[in-house]
């Protein structure tokens, strides 16, 4: 089943999100320093992706293109708005903490090498021990960011089960018009640039900065652009 690992990621978001709500009465004091460790954590995971380029001329203007399309699509607001959208059909919590806790939760779990290999893995191989890896670490990610940030963790599944089954159903017939050579690539420099979108998150969620880390999302998009014209361009050459 090729959308399985998808599936499993999903619900163990949710299970986490409910657990979370169970242990809300978790003292201020410890869940804000778990945030701050969690943050830490998420900067360090940033860092190491980032470093990963081969080319990081391609990360550096696939981010500044992406972040002037995610600023003109408004990406961010419209995140947000979905995120107060929700708190007004629920009516339990504040606007804030249905918004941001949809907001980050989908930026922590949707970027990232993991989602976009694991998803990979499943339509091409039909593997997917790399969902079930990432499904364990989102679940307990979604735990404590609930206690934190609310019942609006729990709506970042959405997000995930679609943009990773996507990819997955996709990858079923990637090998047809993609070459392997600018499927590596692509990996590469989408880790890169994921990378530093994490680790802006991680400055997010200590409250150094408030990065509308939304806005750079279609960055992946230009890598992908980038990468292909650039195999163009170096087949045509040969």
């Amino acid at each position: 089943m090729v959308l399985l690992g998808t599936i499993v990621n999903g619900a163990c978001i949710i299970i986490g999100t409910l657990l979370g709500k169970l242990l809300h009465r978790i003292p201020e004091n410890m869940k804000g320093t778990v945030m701050y460790a969690i943050g830490l954590a998420v900067m360090v995971l940033g860092l190491q992706m980032g470093m990963k380029s081969e080319n990081f001329l391609i990360v550096i203007i696939s981010l500044v293109l992406g972040a002037v399309m995610g600023e003109w699509m408004g990406l961010d607001d419209k995140l947000n708005a979905l995120g107060n959208w929700l708190e007004k059909r629920l009516g339990t919590e504040s606007e804030t903490s249905i918004s941001q806790g949809f907001v980050t939760a989908t930026l922590i779990f949707v970027i990232g090498a993991m989602a976009v290999i694991g998803a990979l893995d499943s339509g091409i191989r039909g593997a997917h021990d790399v969902l079930y890896t990432k499904a364990i670490i989102d679940g307990f990610t979604s735990l404590i960011l609930t206690t934190t940030l609310g019942i609006g963790v729990m709506f970042s599944a959405i997000p995930v089960i679609l943009y990773q089954g996507t990819i997955a159903l996709f990858a079923t017939q990637i090998d047809r018009f993609v070459p392997q050579a600018v499927m590596d690539s692509f990996i590469v420099e989408m880790t890169s640039a994921g990378g530093i979108m994490i680790f802006a998150i991680g400055l997010n969620l200590i409250g150094l900065t408030k990065i509308r880390v939304a806005n750079l999302l279609p960055g992946i998009v230009m890598v992908a652009a980038i990468v292909s014209i650039i195999y163009g361009y170096e087949k045509f050459i040969m």
